[in-house]
């Protein structure tokens, strides 16, 4: 008889060491899945308890930029010596561009490279005079910038006047312009006074910039210092003060997307 219950209590033997692998398995995996949730739950109260944002998205995802590098090409803007605005605002630009992005932003240039827009977005194009050039460069950001269907428009350029003594950065906009242009400006303002401090201005409305006008967005064209004054130039052209001006700018912005 033990004979023919031999492989029945075989079966059984085997049926139970199975079932206490597979407890074992389970017991193991249930550890593991712990260990993984304490970690996960310490990393996150460890290095990001204090940052609400940990878990949420971006605060500019969604948002479309367009930059405007001031000048380009032929249109070198102010100038002292060798120093140009168009090379400033193109360094500038392209950080500011990285800056936005890393928040989330949709970015759009008006001009990437060392020329001017007609230069990298219609080459083949000829114009009779430059003034006829610097006019059709104008209206192309102008149509770059309305087929965009931006939800912001940021103008950088450097200024210049004739007294050295003038320095600190201004923002600007159009009184008859989009209407979420003056609240972008004095966010943006306020953002370079708290981080840059280099200037105690306000925000300002002006008319004599026609992009400012005929934006289809809330628009704004920020100074970000005097190239007329000596020790505003050598900054213009540091790495690092170009990369505190577009964090303060960025910063501005993401006040001005949060508030509204």
């Amino acid at each position: 008889s033990y004979l023919l219950l031999k492989p029945f209590l075989y079966s059984l033997s085997v049926v139970r060491i199975m079932s206490e692998k597979g407890a074992m398995d389970m017991k193991k995996w249930l550890i593991i899945s712990v260990l993984f949730l304490v970690s996960l739950i310490a990393v996150f109260y460890g290095t990001q308890a204090s940052d609400k944002s940990f878990f949420l998205p971006d605060v500019l995802s969604g948002v479309k930029v367009v930059i405007y590098p001031g000048h380009g090409g032929i249109d070198g803007g102010a100038s002292h010596g060798e120093i140009v605005e168009r090379d400033i605002t193109l360094a500038m630009s392209l950080k500011l561009e990285k800056e936005l992005k890393s928040k989330g932003a949709t970015v759009v240039m008006t001009r990437s490279k060392e020329g001017d827009a007609i230069a990298q977005h219609t080459p083949d194009v000829d114009y009779p005079t430059i003034r006829a050039r610097k006019r059709a460069d104008l209206l192309l950001r102008e149509e770059i910038i309305n087929n965009s269907e931006a939800d912001i428009v940021i103008s950088l350029h450097v200024n210049a006047v004739p007294e050295e003594r003038w320095r600190g950065a201004q923002v600007f906009y159009h009184a008859e312009g989009h209407a979420g242009g003056e609240l972008l400006a004095k966010s943006i303002q306020g953002s370079i006074r708290e981080n840059i401090g280099n200037t105690e201005r306000e925000a300002l409305s002006i008319k004599q910039v026609y992009i400012l006008k005929k934006a289809s967005a809330p628009t704004v064209l920020v100074e970000t210092g005097f190239i007329s004054n000596d020790e505003e130039r050598e900054l213009l052209q540091s790495d690092k003060y170009q990369k505190e001006m577009v964090e303060a700018i960025r910063e501005g912005v993401s006040r001005f997307v949060e508030d509204n």
